[in-house]
């Protein structure tokens, strides 16, 4: 009798709890959107400290991020790696904050900027080993499905760079010479 009551008691409890969270993500101001090529529904990530002021303990000045910036992509690191070799070893949490300005921006006017965007570039890069995956093993047809799906993203995301002006309105993806791209 006594276990019967325990267990109908944490019945409730747990329909509690579960009614408590779904009213919290109702509430919530972040909607919780499903992914278009995965069944993640994740809202979880950081947000940006409400300061826009670098902080007080942090000594390094603007001209000598700069600088370091520049080297890190002469050496041929990309923005993201720039970024995390900065809050890695200097200990710089946003270079925008301290900058005024965000990495990209900064190689822009030393003229270092990569010719695609980051993202694009990525998948690019992607899309070619899995082409070249697909050339050995002309029977996996779980990365050809995959490859449909990153060469969608690709177009997508090259339509939105051509409106933004990012890339020449003349640019086209194309399976036979992205290697180039890449390379």
């Amino acid at each position: 009798m006594l276990r019967s009551l325990v267990g109908s008691e944490m019945c409730i409890r747990d329909r509690y709890q579960r009614r408590v969270r779904g009213l919290c993500t109702l509430l919530s101001s972040k909607p919780v959107m499903g992914r278009m090529y995965g069944k993640g529904k994740g809202v979880a990530g950081s947000s940006l400290p409400y300061k826009r002021t670098p902080p007080a303990w942090l000594k390094v000045g603007t001209r000598d991020i700069v600088k370091t910036i520049v080297t890190l992509a002469r050496k041929g690191m990309n923005p993201s790696m720039i970024g995390m070799h900065l809050r890695d070893s200097m200990g710089i949490p946003q270079v925008k904050q301290i900058t005024g300005r965000k990495i990209v921006r900064i190689l822009k006017q030393h003229k270092l900027a990569p010719e695609l965007p980051e993202d694009l570039y990525c998948l690019t890069k992607r899309a070619v080993s899995m082409r070249k995956h697909l050339e050995r093993s002309r029977k996996d047809m779980d990365t050809k499905y995959r490859l449909i799906l990153v060469e969608s993203r690709i177009h997508r995301l090259v339509r939105y760079y051509k409106r933004t002006k990012s890339v020449p309105a003349n640019f086209r993806y194309e399976s036979a010479t992205a290697s180039t791209l890449v390379a």
